[in-house]
Order: structure tokens, then C-alpha cells, then sequence
């Protein structure tokens, strides 16, 4: 292996997307050869040695896809300070190498996400102009106005961002499907918290043409050479 920039070895070694592990260098984190480095662009070959907070990072040689159904209440992240569950312990004991998640589901939200050790996939399915579609199922506790969603569908600003809909499907009085492109940072519950509506159910039920289909919550599944492919395909990041 030639020389690459860190944060792309972190990337090809499952520990985090390069995005996020340029972000573990400047905290300090990542030390290369029994020194910290925390300056973006300290390139690095086979021959070194890399750790993050002390435990060694390796290069995968083989990518693996992950689906998994998380359920409410497990977090996505390497650890949790709170000590609330983690989405990554679902994933089956068996494998060994170091998975994270592309995005994120909040705490409360379940449904449909991605594990990979895949740096590079990561950070084309998850960037903002990979114009991915990305379908909810939103259920709230009172009537869901259609008010509501004709603005979302225009456009919401809230402290300054916008956030809008693709797509908006009314299944109930209480309950809707929503096709977002971007996804911003809890973008549905932003949303509905302006309108002063609560989802008591937040579940995402496809990423691209990739849906959960009959994977009970808590499950996992490989996602195929296909479906892999034709997330790469529909990403135009």
C-alpha cells in the first residue's frame, strides 16, 4: 500500500467515515507510530502504526454491507457517555471487524440503516448531494393538518434552514409517509415540533430501492452485491 492521508486509512479500516475521522484526528484522538497527531493531511503507509485512543486500527481487506431494523431506543454511535444501548451491539457476535453507521437514526426513531466498514461507500451514500431518497413512516399523536403538510412540502424555515419534503402520502388522520432527499439532522421532528405535533412513531422504511421488507426489528441482514451497486449507482454525489 502506498502512502494515503489518514483519515482515508481510518476510513478503509472500518473505524469511521472520513468525514468523521478527520474529525477524531483534530480531537486528538488518532496517533500514528506511538505519536498524536491531530494536523489534517499526515499521510501514512502498511508500514506504520495507527491507533485510536490506544487500540490498534488495521485495514479491512474485505467491505461488508450490513441492513439492520433498529428499534426505538438504541443509539447510533461507537459508545454512549449515558450508557444507553447501542444499535452496532445488534449486529450479529460473529463478525469481528469494526462496523459503523452511514447517518443515523436519533434515539427514539427505528427503522432502516446501513453498516459498513466501506469508508468510501459511507461517504457517498450520506453526503447531501448523493440525492438519495430516503421514506418514513410518521405517526403522531394527534390529527396531522394538511396545512402541515403543504408547507413541508414548500418548504419550512426554522432558525434559518430549510427544510422540505420530496414527497408527502396521508395514510390517516394521524399518520403520513414522507420522501426526503437530504435528510437533514432530525429534520421530521424539527418539523413537527414547529407545528406543535409530537410522532409517536418515526420509523424509516427505505433508503434508495433498499426497504426493510419482512426484517423484524433487531435484525440484520447482508445487503447483496445488487442493492450495493445500485446504491452506489443512484448516488450522484
Amino acid at each position: 500500500m502506498s502512502q494515503i492521508r489518514l483519515q482515508a486509512y481510518l476510513a478503509h479500516a472500518g473505524v469511521a467515515s472520513r468525514r468523521a475521522a478527520e474529525k477524531l484526528i483534530t480531537d486528538g484522538r488518532v496517533s500514528v507510530n506511538g505519536t498524536l497527531v491531530s494536523i489534517l493531511g499526515t499521510k501514512v503507509s502498511a508500514d506504520d502504526t495507527v491507533r485510536l485512543d490506544g487500540i490498534p486500527v488495521v485495514i479491512q481487506t474485505n467491505a461488508l454491507y450490513l441492513l439492520l431494523n433498529k428499534p426505538p431506543e438504541y443509539i447510533c454511535s461507537s459508545s454512549d457517555p449515558q450508557g444507553r444501548r447501542l444499535a452496532k451491539d445488534l449486529l450479529p457476535a460473529r463478525i469481528e471487524m469494526r462496523l459503523y453507521n452511514v447517518g443515523r437514526l436519533d434515539y427514539r426513531s427505528s427503522g432502516l440503516i446501513i453498516f459498513t466498514n466501506d469508508g468510501d461507500f459511507a461517504a457517498k451514500i450520506s453526503h447531501p448531494s448523493s440525492n438519495i431518497e430516503k421514506e418514513y413512516l410518521v405517526e403522531a399523536s394527534g390529527h396531522i393538518p394538511d396545512t402541515v403538510i403543504e408547507d413541508f412540502l414548500r418548504g419550512v424555515v426554522i432558525e434559518g434552514v430549510i427544510y422540505q419534503a420530496k414527497r408527502i402520502a396521508r395514510l390517516g388522520r394521524k399518520a403520513i409517509r414522507v420522501v426526503l432527499i437530504e435528510g437533514k439532522n432530525r429534520e421530521i421532528r424539527r418539523v413537527f415540533s414547529y407545528f406543535h405535533l409530537h410522532p409517536v412513531v418515526l420509523r424509516r422504511i427505505r433508503i434508495g430501492n433498499i426497504s426493510l421488507g419482512g426484517l423484524v426489528e433487531g435484525a440484520s441482514r447482508p445487503l447483496s452485491p445488487q442493492e450495493i451497486e445500485s446504491l452506489k449507482g443512484q448516488s450522484k454525489g
